[in-house]
């Protein structure tokens, strides 16, 4: 009898940005290898993971986008998140184990007032439950085991903290902050300063920079589409990089650019920047106050 044998899959080469809807119960990484698999994409990576429980907008890059996904992540994230008040788990959210209920003593207006604390640079604790990592370890696994460690307090900024919904002991907060920040986190202290503690029961990522869960797509609908309605879902690599200032150089400084090389620009850019030449993403550059723009990455010309 002959045995099954599954045909190789053929990677193929793969530029640009999918936005991805990411669903409830799935990790970061796993959506990511999902859709590397519906584009048999030879190169991917995203832009910053969610936790399992959570939902929402995941950047995914492909190709020459993977380049440039660092850059998305000193984005400032935007998102909604229910908050059940009285109830702390030891996780922060609504996987953990319930440590400890109270009655939440509160109205809407002492709630709103102590939102109020939390707009602007503020410190956060990281949880014990994340990423994170000690001698190697990540902090999450060594939770599991019942260990924890000191951690110290970063600074974060709550750029928006505006009350959606409030029900009691429920509530629903529009949340926009620097990268970093633990939304988790920011729902146990704003019940710790109600006095009857917090914790999260869901999370929905809502846009990264100026990339919006409204152009997202889901795993789901992404795999009934045809080749060439999938492709029509990517963004160009650049769409990562649209905060940056744009220079555009003419196509003899794009090739001394091009092969790593400074130089010269009349236009007034200093920093970061955007490179193009012929309508075409050279890569990222940086320019000084001199008008001398030293390329930093560089794209890959088909």
């Amino acid at each position: 009898m002959t045995a099954n044998i599954r045909p190789k899959r053929t990677w193929r080469r793969v530029d640009g940005v999918l936005l991805l809807d990411k669903p409830q119960g799935v990790t970061s990484n796993a959506a990511l290898q999902s859709a590397r698999r519906l584009y048999s994409a030879a190169k991917a990576g995203h832009t910053g993971t969610l936790d399992p429980m959570a939902t929402g907008l995941l950047p995914v890059c492909f190709g020459e986008a993977t380049k440039f996904s660092a850059d998305l992540l000193e984005a400032d994230k935007t998102y909604e998140a229910d908050v059940l008040f009285g109830v702390t788990t030891n996780t922060g959210d609504a996987d953990g184990e319930v440590l400890e209920r109270r009655i939440p003593l509160f109205g809407r207006v002492e709630l709103e007032n102590v939102l109020q604390r939390f707009h602007g640079t503020i410190k956060q604790i990281p949880p014990m439950y994340s990423a994170l990592k000690k001698d190697g370890q990540p902090l999450y696994r060594l939770a599991r085991q019942g260990v924890e460690i000191e951690r110290e307090a970063r600074e974060v900024v709550i750029r928006e903290l505006r009350l959606l919904e409030f029900s009691g002991d429920r509530c629903r907060l529009a949340v926009t902050c620097s990268k970093g920040t633990y939304i988790r986190t920011l729902a146990e202290d704003i019940g710790r300063s109600l006095a009857c503690g917090a914790h999260l029961t869901a999370l929905r990522r809502v846009a990264v920079g100026d990339l919006s869960i409204a152009q997202a797509v889901s795993l789901d609908c992404l795999g009934h589409l045809t080749d060439e309605d999938r492709n029509r879902r990517l963004l160009s690599p650049d769409s990562l990089l649209q905060t940056l200032p744009a220079v555009v150089l003419d196509l003899q400084d794009a090739q001394r650019f091009s092969h790593g090389n400074p130089v010269a620009v009349a236009v007034n850019v200093v920093g970061k920047c955007r490179v193009y030449a012929d309508g075409r993403l050279l890569g990222l550059g940086h320019a000084d106050d001199s008008g001398r723009l030293q390329p930093s990455r560089l794209v890959a010309s088909n």
